[in-house]
């Protein structure tokens, strides 16, 4: 029993580091070095690191810049693009260190799978942000951003003290993605229509009017009557 409890925390760490990275990543850097400084866990030799004051310092800032720019519609989409060659090959190199001292095999399989989970769970953060930025009133996005940040903090605390109930969560959140990222990207595709029409109707009515014309003009040149004076009678 004492094997599996071992086993289940060490999963529970590993996922809920590459899950919540691709969340907010600084707030699962910060939250788990914080907790590992003040003694409330035991990290691995991997996240030790997480530990370390300057660790803790640069999280907490771009913690605090990400808490503001994840406020702004727009802001917070541009945002998640660019953070999308951080936040996965972060996520997988925590997921990796969260295994602790193992063969490096494991280590690596560990990374793969936690960059999978991390980009998954990037990959449904940035597509519903960007479906929500369209709403004109900004506080839908207040809500998600926040409820994002409590979603981080939460996952984490229970990965720590429930690991079993927090590896049932998260298979049943990756069959929940299955099912919910392909309606994203149909929603995604659905809205860059829409701007490249917006953007582009003007041309097009151009083109419209313009092909009109030319089909009229041979029609209108026929109806002309008769210029050297002879009338066919």
């Amino acid at each position: 029993m004492e094997q599996f409890d071992q086993i289940a925390a060490v999963l529970a760490l590993t996922m809920g580091a590459a899950w919540a990275s691709g969340i907010n990543l600084y707030a699962a850097i910060f939250m788990l070095g914080f907790m590992g400084m003040t003694g409330n866990m035991e990290l691995p030799p991997g996240l030790e690191v997480l530990e370390n004051p300057l660790v803790l310092i640069a999280a907490g800032v771009m913690y605090g810049i990400e808490f503001f720019a994840d406020k702004i519609p727009g802001v917070d989409t541009g945002w998640d693009a660019i953070h999308t060659f951080v936040r996965i090959p972060a996520g997988a190199m925590l997921a990796a260190g969260a295994v602790g001292e193992v063969d490096p095999a494991v280590a690596v399989a560990a990374g793969i799978l936690g960059g999978g989970l991390t980009a998954a769970t990037h990959a449904t953060k940035a597509g519903t942000r960007a479906l929500v930025n369209t709403s004109p009133e900004p506080f839908s996005n207040w809500a998600i951003s926040i409820g994002e940040d409590i979603a981080v903090i939460g996952g984490l605390w229970a990965a720590l003290n429930h690991p079993v109930l927090f590896v049932v969560a998260v298979v049943l959140f990756i069959l929940l993605l299955i099912w919910l990222l392909p309606k994203l990207w149909r929603g995604i595709k659905g809205l860059f229509r829409r701007i490249a029409r917006l953007f582009g109707g003007g041309k097009d009515e151009g083109k419209t009017v313009d092909s009109n014309a030319q089909e009229k003009a041979p029609s209108d040149a026929g109806d002309d009557p008769p210029r050297d004076g002879n009338v066919s009678v």
